[in-house]
């Protein structure tokens, strides 16, 4: 029998690329920045359960990285789900990251031909106004800062209409912080000069 999941709130994440990342208005139909793109995208579920299972506070963050080609495909990655989560909560997020949740984050799952499977850490999660930073002790360090808007104070720059399966419009950022070390994929830029996303996030999905 089916199982009906929804689950909303908060993501962000930074990738390998300079600002402005080119996957995102060329959907992912031009080179990266350099012959891979090493990304990661964190996400906290503020509300939403999988059938039972409730998903509210849960954290995860989903590594991959691919060839400078990301349409292409011939991607490795990974999943870490935060240590306070639950066996039953750590499996229905690894679902709806995937293809068996035919959730938003499906549309990853043929591009990916090395799944490296799903580990468990503390993950802080934090935002503040235009400010995002995710934490994994010693796996990763990601912080943001969003474009203001000189045309409407206290909000970001936005792209929209994209095919992002987080979702279509997302706040445009540069990374502060951009340190991973997860799955095999390495990388650290301190520059400033990295691409960083955030956004809202609200899915619902059917897993069979």
């Amino acid at each position: 029998m089916a199982t009906k999941w929804s689950a909303k709130g908060e993501y962000m994440e930074t990738c390998s690329c300079d600002f402005l990342c080119p996957c995102i208005p060329k959907n992912m139909s031009t080179p990266a920045t350099h012959d891979f793109c090493k990304v990661a995208l964190a996400f906290q579920i503020t509300a939403g359960n999988f059938g039972a299972v409730p998903l509210e506070g849960v954290r995860f963050v989903m590594f991959a990285q691919s060839k400078a080609l990301m349409g292409a495909g011939d991607w490795f990655s990974g999943l870490v789900v935060d240590a306070s989560a639950s066996d039953e909560q750590s499996a229905a997020v690894e679902l709806i990251a995937g293809e068996g949740g035919a959730g938003p984050l499906a549309m990853f799952s043929p591009l990916i031909s090395d799944y490296r499977g799903v580990e468990r850490h503390p993950i802080s999660f934090e935002k503040k106004g235009n400010e995002v930073s995710v934490k994994i002790d010693g796996i990763l360090d990601h912080a943001v800062l969003g474009v203001e808007s000189m045309s409407s104070p206290g909000s970001c720059i936005a792209i929209d209409e994209t095919a992002h399966p987080v979702n279509k419009r997302l706040n445009l950022a540069s990374a502060v912080r951009n340190m991973i070390n997860a799955f095999g994929i390495q990388w650290e830029d301190h520059s400033g000069n990295n691409n960083g996303h955030f956004a809202a996030f609200d899915w619902t999905g059917e897993a069979a």
